[in-house]
C-alpha cells in the first residue's frame, strides 16, 4: 500500500498522469487515509459581467472604440481649456451613446444570468448514505451518485450504474448536443451491485476533453476478500450533461465531470462582442479625418505665430495684452492654441454619425421583424432580431456554415423503394397484390417481374433483424415523445395492439427500414431477453436469438447482427454502404444491384446494401471466441474488434438494396443555389454520418453530378503500410495539386471564387481527420492547416461530418482568420450549433424542434432555412447600401461644413474666430441635416427586392465592402472639398461688392458666415434628395421639413432678444441677409453650381426602372454593365470583385408610397 502511494507521489504510475480518480459515493476503497480530490463545482457560467465589474468593464470596452475615446478627450479639453465652443456640444452626445449602449448590454447580460440560474438551481436527487436527498444542480460534486427520472436532462456527465430496464440499458436523446433527436442506447457497468449503497468502487478516467464521442476509463469494483474486478468504460457508459433520458423510468449514475468541465460546457464557445466590417471602415475613415483635423490645427497654429512675429501684429494698439498673458510661457500658449484649433475644427469628426448609425440599426431591424414573408403559420412566429448591430453584415457574407440535421433536412427519413436480386419494388398506397408487394418499375428488360418469394422473405427478415431498433409500447400518455419517436403506420392484417407501436433507434434510417419492411408484411415486434420477434406475412411469429451485434463505425461503414433461428442455424445479416458491401460479396451479384444503387444515389436518396451469410457451427464458435476476447481487451480494443468484424463479414451473399429519403427543408435546394449564385461558399458542418450528409449535399444541389469529391476521412487514411500522418500528408499534397495547382489561373481581375472553374471539386472531411490536421506536431500542424484551407477555398462545397461542436467553431474560426478576413455566417437549429453561431461574424438560429438554445445565442432567428435567401439577398443587400451611403454622406457633409471654417482663419488673423454662430455649430448635425439621411438609410431601395431575389449575382456587386473602400471614400472627400471651396470663395466673391443692402450698408462677418451656412444646408440636403431613388411621404416630409425648419429657426433665433444669452450675434442678421437681392442670387447660383454634375445626370439619363430586370435576365453581364453605366455613370456604382465588373442598378422612383408598406411588409 505504501509503495503504491509513493509510486503515485513520485509520478511512477504512467496511467495516472493524464487521468482522474473518482470515489463512487465518496467512499474510499481502503482503510488508508482518504483525502478527497478537488474538482470544480457544477455551476454553469455564461454571463459576462457581475454587479461589481459591470461599470468598469463596460466602460473599458466602450472606450476601446476610437470614436468614443476621441470624443472623451475632446470633452476633457473643452472642460479644461478656454475653447471657442461649449463642452456640452461634445459631452452630451457622448453621454447619450455610452448610456444607451451600457443599458442594452447590461440587459442582455441580465438575461444570461437569469438563464444560468435556471440551470444551476434546477432540483436534482442525490443518493447519500442510502437516502434520497433533494438538492440543487450547482451543488453536485464529482463522485455523487445522482438519480434521474424519465424525460429529465442529466445535470452533469454521469457513468451509468443502474437502470430500471430489465436489460440494464437506458435510452437518451442528445438533440441539445449533436442535433440528433434519435434515441441512443447506453449500458450500465457490468456486475455492479444492485444496492448502490454497498458499492465500493473507484473510477479512473481521462481528464475532461470536448470530444463528445470519446471516453476512456476503467472501474475498479472492490468486494470483500476478493481481488478488485476491473471493468472497461467507454462512451456507451457515459451520459452527457444536456442529454435527456427517454423510455426508461429511472437511472442512477456517478458524476465524473461537473460544471464547466462537462463535455457540453467545453464545447461552448464564449460569447464575444461582434463588430461589423462597416464599423471597421468607419474607424479607418475616422483616422484619416483625425489626421486632417490635426493637420489643420498644426497649420493654423504655425501660421498664427508666423503672422504674429511680424512687427505690430502680436500686440496692436487696440488690443493690448494683459499682464497674465505676457507672463504665460510661449510653448504652453502654443499648445493651448493648438488645442483650441482642434476644438474649433472638431466638427469635422461627425459625433452625431454614431447616434444616427445606432438609430438606423435599431429601427432598421424592425423591417426584418415586420416582414410578412418570414412569418411561419406552423409555429405562428416570424423572424427575430437579437443583435441589430450586424444588419449591414448580412450584405457582406462570403461563407455560410450550415448544420445538416434540422437545418438542411427535416430529420424525417422515409422508405422510398428497395431492390431485390435486381428487381425494383416501390411501395404504393394502393397495394395491388395480396402479399403486400407491389412490383412497379423493375429493370428495363424485366418490367413487372419479381424476385423469388424465398429471396423476398430473406430480404425482409434482414430488414427486421439487422438493426438496433427498440419498440416503445403505448404508455397511455397521449402523444408524448413525438419529437424523437416515429409512429408506425397501421397495417391491415396486423394485430390491433401493435398499430400504435413506436420505434426507437439511434439512427432515423433504421426506423425507416423497419417501417418499410412493415409495409410489405414483416413486422418487428421487439426484443425480450436477447430474443428478437418478428411477424411474417402469414401473421406467424418468428423468434431469433440475438447472439452478437457488430456495431456500425465510419471506417467499416456497415453493421451486422448474428442471430440463431429456431432450427439452430447461425445467420449473419449485414447492411451498409455499397462501397463497403460490394467487395465482400460475389462479384457476379454486384452488377444487377449497382445500377439501382447508383440511380438512387444520384436522386439524393440514402442507399444501403443488404447481405447475409450462413455460419457453420465451427465458424460461429471461432467468431464468438474472438469477439469475446476482443471486447475484454483494455488496450487497442477497437482495432481488435474491427479485425474480427472484417474476418466474420467476408464471403457474404448480396440480397438487395434500399433507398431512404431524408426529406429536405422546404426550398432548401433553391436557397443553396441562390447563395452559390450570389458568390457565397457553402460549407456543411454536421455531426452525422458521412453517407447521410453526402446524400443531403447531392439533394441540396451542393454536389452536382460533375463534382469530383476529394475525401479526407478515417477510411481514406487507412493504409496498412504507412502511418496515418504520412498518409494525411500525401493526400493533402495530392488534393492540393489537383484542386489548387492544376487549376488554370483566372483572367486578370477575375476572382476564382466566382468564376466558373473547368472542374468543380467538393471536399469531404470527418472529425477524426480534422483533429489530425489541427493537432499534429507544431511544425506540421501549420503546414497541414494551410494546405487544407487552400484546398477548401478552391472547392465549390465543403462537407465536414462527424464534427464535435467545438470542431465546428474551429472550422469557422480558421476561415474567419484566413487571408482577406472573409465575412462568415453560421446557421443551425440545435445547441450543438451554438459554438459556431457565436464564432461566426453573423449567427443565424432556426426556430426548429431541437430547443431554442441556437435561437437564444444567435444574432438573428428565422423560422425556416428558405428565409435565409431573402435575409441575405434582400435585406442584407439594402442594409449595406443604405449604411454605406450614410457613412460616406456624413463625412462629406461635415467636410463641407468645417472647410470654410478653416479657410476663414486665413482672413481673421488665425484668431480662432468662429465662422458660424454657436447655435448653428450645435444644430447642424443634430437638427438641420440628421433626419433626411436617417430616413434615407431606413427607406431607400435603389433596386427593388424582387429584382434582388431573382438576380442573385447582384449580391456580388457589393461584396468585399465595395462601397466603403478607399476609392469611393476619396470621391466623397474630393466632393466635400470642392463644395467647401465653392461655398467659401463664392460668398467671398459676393462680398467684393461693398454695398449689398438697399440702404448702402455692408454685411458683417456673421452675415458672411450665415450666407455660407445657408448655401451649405440647402446643398447637402438637395444632394441627398438627388441620390434618393425610392420616395415616400416620410422622405418628402423630412427633406423639405428640415429646410423649412432651418429657415424658421433662423428667423426666430435672430428675431427675438433671448434673455439667457450674454451676447446675441445673429440679431436680425438672417432677415437682413434675405432682404438683399445679391445674397439671394449668390445662394441660388452656388447651390446650382455645386449640384450641377448631379443635376445633369438626372436630366440626361434615360429611365431604366422596369428594364433593369429585363436587362439583367437577357443580357450578358458585361453588356448589362455597359448599358447600366451609360445610364448611371457615377451614382451608386460598385466594382465587382469577380473580374472588375461594375454593376449599377436603378429602380424607378416610387412616388408617395407608404414607407412601411414597401417590399418589407408589416408582420402579422
Amino acid at each position: 500500500m505504501l509503495c503504491r502511494r509513493l509510486n503515485r507521489w513520485l509520478g511512477g504510475d504512467e496511467s495516472r498522469v493524464d487521468s482522474r480518480t473518482i470515489y463512487v459515493g465518496h467512499r474510499p476503497s481502503t482503510t488508508e487515509a482518504f483525502i478527497p480530490p478537488k474538482f470544480c463545482d457544477n455551476r454553469i457560467v455564461s454571463s459576462k459581467y457581475t454587479v461589481w465589474n459591470f461599470l468598469p468593464k463596460n466602460l473599458f470596452e466602450q472606450f476601446r472604440r476610437i470614436a468614443n475615446f476621441y470624443f472623451l478627450i475632446i470633452f476633457l479639453v473643452q472642460v479644461i481649456v478656454d475653447t471657442p465652443t461649449s463642452p456640452v456640444t461634445s459631452g452630451l452626445p457622448l453621454f447619450f451613446v455610452i448610456t444607451v449602449t451600457a443599458i442594452k448590454q447590461g440587459y442582455e447580460d441580465w438575461l444570461r444570468h437569469k438563464a444560468d440560474n435556471e440551470v444551476n438551481k434546477y432540483p436534482v436527487t442525490v443518493l447519500e448514505n442510502g437516502r434520497r436527498m433533494g438538492t440543487e444542480s450547482e451543488k453536485i460534486k464529482v463522485g455523487d451518485v445522482v438519480e434521474v427520472n424519465e424525460d429529465e436532462t442529466f445535470p452533469c456527465d454521469l457513468i451509468l450504474l443502474q437502470s430500471t430496464r430489465d436489460d440494464d440499458t437506458c435510452f437518451v436523446t442528445t438533440a441539445s448536443l449533436d442535433g440528433e433527436s434519435n434515441h441512443k442506447t447506453h449500458y450500465t457497468v457490468p456486475d455492479t451491485e444492485k444496492d448502490l449503497d454497498s458499492l465500493s468502487a473507484t473510477i479512473e478516467c481521462e481528464q475532461p476533453q470536448p470530444d463528445l464521442y470519446k471516453f476512456v476509463g476503467r472501474m475498479h469494483i472492490y468486494k470483500t476478500d476478493r481481488e478488485p474486478e476491473i471493468r472497461s468504460l467507454g462512451p456507451e457508459n457515459l451520459l452527457l450533461k444536456g442529454a435527456t433520458l427517454k423510455n426508461t423510468q429511472r437511472i442512477c449514475g456517478v458524476a465524473v465531470y461537473t460544471g464547466m468541465e462537462t463535455k457540453m460546457a467545453l464545447n461552448y464557445q464564449g460569447k464575444s462582442q461582434k463588430r461589423s466590417a462597416v464599423e471597421k471602415s468607419i474607424n479607418a475613415f475616422l483616422l484619416v479625418y483625425l489626421c486632417i483635423l490635426v493637420s489643420k490645427a498644426l497649420v493654423c497654429t504655425t501660421l498664427k505665430y508666423v503672422w504674429q512675429s511680424k512687427p505690430g501684429q502680436d500686440e496692436p494698439w487696440y488690443n493690448q495684452k494683459t499682464q497674465r498673458e505676457k507672463e504665460t510661457n510661449l510653448y504652453l500658449k502654443m499648445f493651448t492654441d493648438f488645442l483650441s484649433f482642434m476644438v474649433l475644427f472638431n466638427f469635422i469628426i461627425p459625433v452625431s454619425m454614431y447616434v444616427t448609425v445606432e438609430m438606423q440599426k435599431f429601427l432598421g431591424s424592425f423591417f426584418i421583424t415586420w416582414d410578412r414573408d418570414f412569418y411561419d403559420p406552423e409555429i405562428q412566429e416570424g423572424a427575430l432580431v437579437n443583435t441589430s448591430d450586424l444588419n449591414e453584415e448580412l450584405g457582406q457574407v462570403e461563407y455560410v456554415f450550415t448544420d445538416k440535421t434540422g437545418t438542411l433536412t427535416q430529420n424525417n427519413m422515409e422508405f422510398i423503394e428497395c431492390c431485390i436480386d435486381g428487381f425494383q419494388y416501390k411501395y404504393r398506397d394502393a397495394v395491388s397484390e395480396l402479399d403486400g408487394f407491389s412490383a412497379t418499375d423493375g429493370p428495363v428488360s424485366k418490367l413487372q417481374e419479381k424476385a423469388g418469394k424465398e429471396r423476398e422473405e430473406l430480404f425482409l427478415r434482414a430488414l427486421c433483424l439487422c438493426h438496433t431498433v427498440q419498440v416503445k409500447e403505448p404508455t397511455g400518455r397521449g402523444q408524448d415523445h413525438t419529437d424523437s419517436m416515429a409512429g408506425v403506420d397501421g397495417m391491415e392484417g396486423c394485430p390491433p395492439p401493435h398499430e400504435q407501436t413506436g420505434f426507437i433507434a439511434s439512427s432515423p434510417d433504421e426506423v425507416a427500414l423497419v417501417k418499410g419492411a412493415m409495409r410489405y408484411g414483416f413486422t418487428f415486434l421487439g426484443m425480450e431477453s436477447k430474443k428478437m420477434k418478428i411477424m411474417n406475412r402469414s401473421n406467424a411469429i418468428e423468434t431469433y436469438d440475438l447472439l452478437h451485434v457488430l456495431n456500425f463505425d465510419p471506417v467499416r461503414r456497415r453493421m451486422s447482427v448474428i442471430v440463431r433461428s429456431k432450427s439452430g442455424d447461425a445467420l449473419l445479416f449485414c447492411k451498409g454502404a455499397d462501397s463497403s458491401i460490394f467487395p465482400r460479396v460475389r462479384q457476379e451479384e454486384v452488377e444487377k444491384i449497382r445500377v439501382h444503387v447508383e440511380r438512387n444515389a444520384t436522386e439524393g436518396y440514402r442507399t444501403l446494401c443488404v447481405a447475409y451469410k450462413k455460419l457453420s457451427p465451427e465458424e460461429y464458435a471461432r467468431a464468438d471466441a474472438d469477439l469475446q476476447a476482443a471486447r475484454l481487451a483494455l488496450q487497442d480494443r477497437e482495432e481488435k474488434l474491427i479485425a474480427v468484424y472484417n474476418q466474420v463479414e467476408a464471403g457474404m451473399t448480396l440480397i438487395g438494396a434500399t433507398a431512404v429519403e431524408d426529406r429536405l427543408q422546404e426550398e432548401a435546394a433553391e436557397t443553396m443555389e441562390a447563395l452559390q449564385g450570389a458568390g457565397i461558399k457553402v460549407w456543411v458542418l454536421t455531426g452525422d454520418k458521412m453517407e447521410t450528409a453526402k446524400s443531403t449535399c447531392y439533394a441540396c444541389r451542393l454536389f452536382q453530378r460533375g463534382t469530383e469529391l476529394l475525401e479526407l476521412t478515417v477510411r481514406t487514411l487507412e493504409d496498412g503500410v504507412r502511418k496515418r500522418e504520412e498518409r494525411l500528408h500525401d493526400l493533402l499534397l495530392e488534393y492540393h495539386k489537383k484542386a489548387v495547382q492544376d487549376v488554370p489561373p483566372t483572367k486578370p481581375g477575375g476572382s476564382r471564387g466566382w468564376s466558373k472553374p473547368s472542374q468543380d471539386f467538393g471536399f469531404i472531411i470527418d472529425g477524426a481527420s480534422l483533429s489530425m490536421v489541427f493537432n499534429s506536431s507544431e511544425s506540421s500542424s501549420s503546414h497541414y492547416k494551410n494546405l487544407f484551407l487552400q484546398i477548401c477555398q478552391n472547392c465549390t462545397t465543403v462537407l465536414c461530418c462527424r464534427m464535435a461542436p467545438l470542431q465546428k467553431a474551429q472550422i469557422v474560426k480558421m476561415v474567419k482568420c484566413s487571408k482577406g478576413s472573409p465575412i462568415t455566417l453560421s446557421i443551425g437549429d440545435g445547441a450543438n450549433d451554438v459554438s459556431m453561431i457565436l464564432e461566426a461574424h453573423v449567427g443565424i438560429g432556426i426556430k426548429g424542434k431541437e430547443g431554442r438554445q441556437a435561437v437564444r445565442n444567435s444574432d438573428y432567428a428565422i423560422p425556416k432555412l428558405k428565409h435565409l435567401k431573402k435575409l441575405l439577398l434582400g435585406h442584407g443587400h439594402l442594409y449595406y447600401v443604405r449604411i454605406a451611403h450614410l457613412v460616406q454622406y456624413f463625412f462629406y457633409k461635415n467636410l463641407c461644413f468645417i472647410l470654410p471654417q478653416f479657410l476663414y482663419q486665413f482672413f481673421c488673423g488665425y484668431s480662432q474666430q468662429p465662422l458660424y454662430d454657436a447655435a448653428y455649430l450645435t444644430m447642424y448635425n443634430i437638427c438641420f441635416t440628421s433626419m433626411p439621411i436617417l430616413a434615407y438609410s431606413l427607406l431607400e431601395q435603389h433596386i427593388c427586392v424582387e429584382v434582388l431575389l431573382d438576380n442573385a449575382t447582384l449580391y456580388r456587386s457589393i461584396a468585399k465592402n465595395a462601397m466603403l473602400r478607399w476609392v469611393p471614400f476619396l470621391y466623397w472627400t474630393l466632393l466635400g472639398v470642392f463644395h467647401g471651396l465653392l461655398f467659401f470663395f463664392g460668398v467671398r466673391f459676393l462680398f467684393g461688392n461693398p454695398a449689398l443692402q438697399a440702404n448702402g450698408q455692408v454685411f458683417g462677418n456673421w452675415s458672411y458666415g450665415t450666407i455660407v451656412f445657408t448655401v451649405l444646408v440647402f446643398t447637402v440636403t438637395f444632394k441627398l434628395a438627388l441620390d434618393t431613388r425610392h420616395w415616400t411621404w416620410i422622405n418628402h416630409f423630412v427633406i423639405w421639413g428640415s429646410l423649412c425648419f432651418y429657415v424658421i429657426f433662423s428667423f426666430f433665433w435672430g428675431g427675438i432678444i433671448w434673455p439667457f444669452l450674454k451676447q446675441q450675434r445673429l440679431y436680425y442678421v438672417f432677415a437682413h441677409m434675405l432682404s438683399s437681392a445679391s445674397a439671394w442670387l449668390v445662394i441660388v447660383l452656388l447651390i446650382l453650381l455645386s449640384l450641377l454634375p448631379d443635376i445633369l445626370l438626372v436630366v440626361l439619363r434615360k429611365p431604366l426602372g422596369p428594364r433593369a430586370r429585363q436587362l439583367s435576365e437577357n443580357c450578358h453581364p458585361q453588356t448589362f454593365r455597359l448599358q447600366l453605366l451609360h445610364h448611371y455613370p457615377t451614382n451608386i456604382s460598385r466594382k465587382e470583385s469577380s473580374g472588375g465588373h461594375e454593376v449599377v442598378e436603378q429602380q424607378e422612383q416610387h412616388q408617395q408610397q407608404e414607407p412601411f408598406r414597401t417590399s418589407f411588409q408589416s408582420g402579422p
